[in-house]
């Protein structure tokens, strides 16, 4: 057994419950560190602060403070055998991929736009996230880090995109695709079969916020998709599920509701990364885009332009068969147009 791998996090962070879940999953031994305290002292800092932050050696050794859930896991996937995340399958592994990145950079926003737009949703998060790097201090203190947090937070919406007119968008594909979902789930008891891959996971981590912390879409997800809620239980901790090759759906006969659940990444998510990877590249100081009709404006956010260029590269490594598995699954979905040519 390889020494713990250490990581900081806390339970309001998505991503920190997405890594965390997949540690468990594959059974590699961590430890995991409180955002303060005395555990953190001496360890290197991250060039950006974000969570979780795992602390890994680098290319010389060195012990490095590494974010970035998706290159993690893949990380993981070179360095630890067995109970893998990703299909041995191309077209499937790339369609994994394609569902990793619609809940980290898409289903993200609705996380965010609920938990800062409504006032029960900012007063229990400016009461508890705050708790989570130390609650052992008077009230006056807490109360003023939760004010502050809320603050600093609510004015970040610019760059998830959330206002008075995308609100309305990204609480319709949220209900939309909790409607998929739970209809998946009849069926499936995972997004591409009978065990979890790393977009499981991802939409695993927003939705323990959405789902599970979040008062107002806590309770739209339990009254629209009680199988979801309780997937999001069940996905905590899957240490237990034993796994086989033969697990996986076959892309050449997937279930009928997989289609619905593409679909759904094709209405927002596909058109707002396009239109933000060209705005990143004309260095426009606003992103222009139509979802179901109506405009979206954001600020530009470099990242998901560069996420989008990653998606295009591992398509474009595809082989033919691959190639033309994945796009027969994506034909009229919407998501055929990341790859089109000039897109």
């Amino acid at each position: 057994m390889k020494d713990p791998i250490a990581l900081s996090g806390a339970p309001g962070s998505p991503y920190t419950r997405k890594m965390l879940a997949v540690l468990r999953y594959r059974r590699i031994p961590y430890r995991f560190l409180p955002p303060s305290g005395p555990a953190l002292a001496g360890l290197p800092q991250p060039k950006v602060s974000l969570l979780p932050t795992f602390y890994l050696p680098d290319e010389n050794g060195e012990l490095a403070a590494v974010t970035d859930s998706s290159p993690i896991i893949r990380r993981l996937e070179r360095e630890h055998v067995g109970r893998s995340l990703i299909p041995d399958d191309p077209a499937l592994a790339f369609l994994d991929e394609l569902i990793e990145d619609f809940a980290d950079e898409w289903l993200t926003k609705a996380m965010f736009h609920y938990r800062w737009a409504y006032e029960p949703d900012i007063a229990k998060s400016a009461a508890i996230l705050p708790c989570w790097r130390g609650f052992c201090v008077p009230d006056e203190e807490l109360a003023e880090r939760g004010r502050q947090f809320a603050e600093r937070q609510i004015g970040r919406l610019r760059y998830v995109g959330s206002n008075e007119v995308t609100g309305p968008l990204i609480e319709a594909s949220y209900q939309r695709f909790l409607e998929a979902f739970e209809a998946h789930l009849r069926h499936q008891p995972y997004l591409l079969g009978r065990r979890p891959g790393a977009g499981d996971f991802a939409v695993f981590g927003q939705l323990t916020q959405l789902a599970a912390f979040d008062p107002t879409p806590m309770a739209l997800t339990l009254r629209a998709a009680p199988r979801v809620a309780a997937w999001v239980g069940l996905m905590e901790d899957l240490s237990g599920l034993e796994p086989g090759e033969g697990d996986w759906i076959s892309p050449a006969a997937p279930p009928p509701t997989l289609a619905p659940l593409l679909a759904e990444i094709g209405r927002g998510y596909v058109p707002v990364m396009l239109a933000n990877a060209r705005a990143v590249m004309a260095g426009a100081e606003q992103v222009e885009a139509v979802v179901e009709g109506a405009p979206w404006t954001q600020q530009p956010f470099p990242y998901q332009a560069k996420c989008l260029r990653w998606l295009r590269e591992a398509h474009g490594r595809l082989d033919a068969g691959a190639r033309r598995a994945v796009d027969a699954l994506l034909a009229g979905t919407g998501c055929e147009a990341l790859f089109a040519p000039g897109a």
